[in-house]
């Protein structure tokens, strides 16, 4: 039996030039898709075969493209609670709890964001290069919690990745974070890659090893022991806000690989049970890349750091 086809037919636009990028605005595949499918013989340019993504092309100039079917995703589809915070029909925006793994990986093959979201948006992924997944573009650690955006279609996914890869996203989270950083806001810059010591953790390293971040902080309530900061990302490393707060002696309260509580409030930590890092991805923007349309989005703070803050009160 063959595979179903999707064929999309139009004219291309005004603009005409190169063929790749006509048919991208033309189709609403991305760039990397179209030039796939051009590789398996699947386009067709006034009832040609094309195979030359640069080739100019005029406006008006007829076009198919036979887009198959998305196979199936590897990972299973499951029915785990969502808090959606925006949808349409090429993204969604999530409020992730703390202990929600993103994507399945070795030791978390299913119960995770991606799981999840297979569920929740069937019948809505056209395919991120040919696969019906969902395009994760962006992650927070396991025990993070806060806004995550997630593609449903291909052009929404290369959409997103360019302003991720260009820093243009707004992303600004909430810590507390041991004692009282001085000065009260500030910026930390370091490179950060793998430890030298330990595979599993992310450290600063020297230029040119790791990856360039810059982390900025500012203080929003100084608490009995500790501080509640906002920290803005200029870039998105992995760990950055854990990694770079630990580096100037600020770590995180209940981060158990980059910090240790204070010995004056680790009863209270203690006592709440808190067993995570106190960090919460609370503001998200970014330009949405299908309607060009500048949106942003606020996650309050979850109801365990709620808790602890409200401790931590002098």
């Amino acid at each position: 039996m063959g595979v179903m086809e999707n064929i999309i037919e139009g004219t291309i636009g005004e603009a005409g030039g190169r063929l790749d990028k006509a048919l991208a605005e033309a189709s609403g595949l991305s760039r990397e898709r179209i030039k796939a499918l051009m590789g398996e013989g699947r386009v067709t340019l006034a009832g040609k075969h094309a195979a030359q993504a640069s080739l100019k092309v005029e406006p008006g100039t007829p076009f198919a493209i036979a887009v198959p079917e998305a196979i199936p995703a590897e990972a299973a589809p499951q029915d785990i609670p969502l808090n959606v915070v925006f949808e349409d029909a090429y993204l969604i925006v999530v409020d992730k709890p703390a202990g929600l793994v993103v994507h399945p990986a070795a030791g978390n093959l299913d119960g995770t964001l991606v799981n999840a979201l297979l569920h929740h948006c069937r019948g809505q992924l056209s395919g991120i290069g040919g696969v019906a997944r969902p395009g994760i573009v962006h992650r927070i650690d396991k025990d993070t919690s806060g806004l995550l955006v997630v593609a449903k279609t291909d052009r929404a996914h290369e959409g997103l990745a360019v302003q991720f890869a260009d820093h243009s996203i707004e992303r600004a989270y909430r810590a507390v974070v041991a004692g009282k950083p001085i000065p009260v806001a500030g910026t930390v810059t370091g490179s950060i890659g793998r430890s030298n010591t330990n595979r599993k953790k992310m450290a600063l390293v020297e230029e040119g090893r790791g990856k360039h971040a810059v982390t900025h902080y500012r203080t929003i309530e100084t608490l009995k022991g500790a501080t509640l900061v906002e920290c803005r990302l200029e870039t998105g490393r992995t760990h950055q806000v854990r990694v770079h707060m630990s580096s100037i002696g600020h770590s995180l309260l209940g981060d158990p690989v980059y910090g240790r509580t204070p010995t004056a409030i680790r009863p209270v930590v203690q006592r709440l049970g808190f067993h995570r890092q106190a960090l919460h991805a609370a503001e998200l923007g970014f330009v949405h890349p299908v309607t060009g349309e500048t949106v942003r989005f606020s996650s309050p703070l979850p109801d365990d750091m709620r808790a602890l803050i409200d401790e931590l009160r002098q």
